[in-house]
């Protein structure tokens, strides 16, 4: 693995160098002393990755401490994404949070979250930056940034993420620093930070090729608003995704044969387009499959997070060039990148997420997106949320950012869940994240159904015949048939008929219409 010359011991770089700087070095423990209940707190964080995890883990220990003394102690989160253990983790088993945007995926959380005792907003993930200028989620108190490098007049070198931990910064009234050792310095270089202007002063954003730099390397803000450096050694949380099966690998195969077959019609350049996707083993297989497509060509990625695939196929010259805000990958993948940096600097760069998700560079540069769904109906309506419409599992995320404004919008899933128990395909969605007037393509393991330019009822008809799982086909297909809808083919009185089926007897199988 090669390293930059200075960095085989990235600790002692950091007490030879950070002695001189004029901030305070404090205690994870002090850090949290400082921040009162009630205070809102930005932290760094998209995915796991750059997520503040010192600072943290003591308030939610400060938090264990004050309610057993009887006082309250909690205080509002926000930050990019999700995040990892060490924040969201810690902090809701801690009972720590009073409020929660934009989006979380920690099982304790989403609990609290479901029980309705922690408030939580579900936001567009372009969004959040400037509703946070806005002034629409209250002053921020205190910004809580993980970085790699900090200069004497506040410049600071985020690690692994980008997320909103510019706009954080740059409103909160004071910051406080989690200098990770775990990163070396040398990542300066890997991020664009810019922030655009509020309107009416906003201009156009000049992102017109996928590795444009329109901003600065460094995150600086003002030095006396730095409180505080916590010295931290911790690498991200990273969760292991489910390995592939044969549905994933099936759904990634029809995936890039769509897409080439859109290439041979002339409907996408043979130069290719960018690609965005989700996260998780669907994502992995869907790239995998891309990059050993023999008719696809090179080609670069627009999208809010990069996988350990993504990074696999930029290392084998399938990927020229990748622009994200995180890099979600394993502690080997994160190695391999910080271990080469002026490779990688070459050929991946790291954004704001109000950039990353942009509508306007979106529709610019014609993106591809490919994202999850949950659930989706014979009309193109997709489910990415909520489970049997009321149980939240994450949050919308970035998907829509992209999926309203991209070239092509693909969703993917299985066609079934729990052994067969569970139709993902459905007659009405119980919860719309996505309207079937952005869904262009869905795709489940069975094949894809191309929704463009097809009207209601032959979008139930290729959606049932090219998606559904041959158990439900019929079931479906009953419906449609029975359907006494106008223009839109819903039934009032079965349209949640196999969801209540379900309920009943934990199987959808054997609905029965009136």
């Amino acid at each position: 693995m090669q390293k930059e010359v200075g960095l085989d011991n990235t600790r002692n770089y950091l007490q030879r160098n950070y002695m001189r700087l004029p901030f305070p070095v404090l205690t994870a423990q002090d850090a949290a002393a400082m921040i009162k209940h009630g205070q809102t707190v930005g932290f760094s964080a998209f995915t796991p990755a750059g997520s503040a995890k010192a600072i943290p883990r003591a308030i939610a220990e400060r938090a264990k401490a004050e309610h057993a003394a009887g006082q309250s102690y909690q205080i509002r989160v926000l930050t990019g994404a999700s995040t990892g253990e060490s924040l969201d983790g810690a902090l809701a088993l801690a009972n720590a949070i009073s409020f929660r945007a934009p989006w979380q995926n920690d099982k304790t959380l989403r609990a609290l979250i479901n029980s309705h005792q922690v408030p939580y907003l579900d936001m567009h993930l372009s969004g959040v930056q400037q509703t946070v200028r806005y002034g629409l989620l209250g002053p921020v108190h205190w910004a809580v940034i993980e970085a790699c490098d900090v200069t004497a007049g506040g410049g600071i070198v985020l690690t692994a993420s980008v997320g909103a931990s510019n706009t954080f910064a740059n409103r909160a009234e004071k910051v406080l620093i989690e200098l990770n050792g775990r990163h070396p310095p040398t990542m300066l270089g890997l991020h664009d930070l810019f922030e655009p202007q509020d309107p009416p002063n906003r201009r156009e954003i000049h992102v017109y090729t996928v590795s444009d730099r329109i901003g600065s390397p460094i995150l600086v803000v003002p030095a006396e608003k730095i409180a505080g450096i916590v010295e931290t050694n911790l690498p991200d949380e990273f969760s292991p995704l489910a390995s592939g099966d044969s549905k994933t690998s099936a759904i990634g195969h029809h995936v890039a044969e769509f897409l080439t077959t859109e290439m041979r019609a002339g409907r996408i350049p043979k130069r290719f387009l960018p690609l965005q996707s989700g996260i998780g083993a669907t994502a992995n297989a869907v790239f995998k499959a891309i990059g050993e497509a023999p008719e696809i060509p090179p080609f670069e990625m627009y999208s809010e997070i990069l996988q350990d695939a993504v990074i696999d196929l930029i290392q084998a010259g399938r990927c020229t060039f990748a622009s994200a805000t995180a890099l979600t990958v394993t502690p080997e993948i994160m190695d391999q990148i910080t271990g080469n940096i002026p490779f990688f600097r070459r050929h991946l760069i790291l954004r704001p997420q109000e950039i990353s998700n942009n509508p306007e560079i979106v529709r610019r540069l014609g993106i591809i997106s490919i994202n999850t769904a949950l659930e989706v109906d014979l009309f193109g309506n997709v489910n990415s949320t909520h489970l049997m419409g009321t149980q939240l599992m994450n949050g919308i995320g970035g998907s829509a950012d992209f999926t309203r404004n991209a070239y092509i919008s693909i969703f993917t899933c299985p066609s079934v869940e729990k052994n067969g128990k569970i139709s993902t395909i459905v007659p009405l969605v119980t919860h719309v994240d996505h309207s079937e007037h952005s869904v262009q393509v869905v795709v489940t393991e069975w094949g894809v159904a191309d929704l463009r330019g097809k009207d209601e009822r032959e979008r139930a008809q290729l959606i049932i015949n090219n998606c559904a799982h041959p158990d439900y086909r019929d079931e479906l297909q009953s419906y449609v048939d029975t359907a006494k809808g106008g223009h839109s083919l819903e039934s009032l009185t079965n349209a949640f008929a196999m969801h209540r089926q379900f309920l009943k007897t934990g199987n959808m199988r054997g609905t029965q219409w009136n």
